[in-house]
């Protein structure tokens, strides 16, 4: 939660900032919480990590793997 001044002080950047991550920042003013929130909700998916160490897939196909020959063992 920031101040009136704070935001005054940085309203690019805090605008900025709500835009790139979605995320709502709260400014007290009088004992009372005001909200700056983007106008349309952030796509979640656009947001996901790629991450090509994780397998996609059914987990029952692993078990049925012959792993010597993918091994090249004897």
């Amino acid at each position: 939660m920031i101040s009136p001044t704070e935001l005054r002080k940085n309203i690019y950047k805090i605008l900025d900032q709500v835009l790139e991550t979605g995320q709502p920042v709260e400014i007290k003013r009088r004992g009372r919480v005001l909200r700056i929130v983007p106008a349309e909700p952030v796509d979640k998916f656009q947001r996901l990590v790629s991450r090509p160490e994780i397998i996609q897939g059914d987990p029952e196909d692993l078990v049925h793997l012959v792993w010597e020959v993918d091994l090249d063992l004897p």
